[in-house]
């Protein structure tokens, strides 16, 4: 009796932190190059009172036992990396990864490098390419101070022409990494990802080179969270915390009539 109070709490655990992930995915709905997480779950061990095969006679045995689960666990909140939506801005330092197996490198604070979708760079009072929260971009690029025009080409070759000429300068390159497990990055806010042992080392290259997405200037990407699709799932998971719910309750009823059972002579 006990037990079904044990496994309907881990239910109901599991779907409190699925909507917490779901809600986290409407939350950035508007958020550039945010990428929505999924929660993967797992069933608990199993409680077997009577083994598959156990005989019932010389020369019969059971072909199915009993098996009792105790329960779910969450054992992963997957990072989805399916492009989002192309936003055009014609801003010409908004730029935007033309593929699902890239990112942006920039430079944190404590010279760790970090990854990006969010391809909303702007240039600081230094003429440095930055990111929203002033982070250069890596390798760093700085814009002239006499600059009227900031081209990039598909392949990330950043060109600047000054005032009073007609030729563009090569001022800078972007470079793209990728990763072999993606999905093994860890966030760090400020839509920035880190690399670990299980995303494995970053592969450097430049976009439209062999195995790295091109560069669009003047776009951005959104976010792939699509909300009719969260909306949905966050119903479902809404009532199978009901249920759960339902299932405590109805196990705690069972309790207490046995405690309250009279025993007569």
């Amino acid at each position: 009796m006990m037990q079904s109070l044990y496994t309907a709490a881990t239910g109901m655990a599991a779907q409190q932190l699925n909507i917490d992930t779901i809600s986290n995915n409407l939350a950035n709905v508007s958020t550039t190059g945010f990428k929505k997480q999924r929660l993967d779950f797992q069933d608990l061990l199993y409680v077997n009172l009577k083994p598959s095969g156990t005989p019932t006679s010389p020369e019969t045995n059971t072909p199915i036992g009993i098996e009792i689960g105790e329960g779910v666990k969450p054992v992963a909140t997957q990072r989805i990396f399916t492009e989002g939506a192309v936003q055009n801005t014609n801003n010409p330092l908004d730029l935007l990864i033309a593929g699902n197996e890239s990112f942006f490198q920039v430079t944190l604070p404590n010279g760790q490098i970090a990854y990006t979708r969010d391809g909303s760079f702007t240039q600081d009072g230094n003429g440095n390419i930055v990111t929203a929260n002033g982070y250069f971009m890596d390798p760093p690029v700085q814009i002239p101070a006499d600059t009227s025009a900031v081209q990039i080409t598909s392949t990330g070759q950043i060109m600047a022409t000054v005032a009073g000429s007609n030729t563009a300068t090569q001022i800078g390159q972007i470079e793209l990494a990728r990763f072999v497990n993606p999905a093994g990055l860890t966030d760090i806010g400020n839509n920035l990802y880190q690399q670990t042992p299980a995303s494995g080392d970053p592969i450097v290259g430049t976009p439209s080179s062999t195995g790295f997405s091109s560069i669009q200037q003047g776009s951005l990407e959104a976010s792939n969270v699509d909300t009719v699709t969260e909306m949905v799932n966050l119903i479902v998971a809404q009532r199978a915390y009901e249920l759960n719910s339902k299932a405590v309750s109805t196990a705690d009823t069972m309790l207490s009539d046995i405690a309250n059972m009279k025993q007569f002579p």
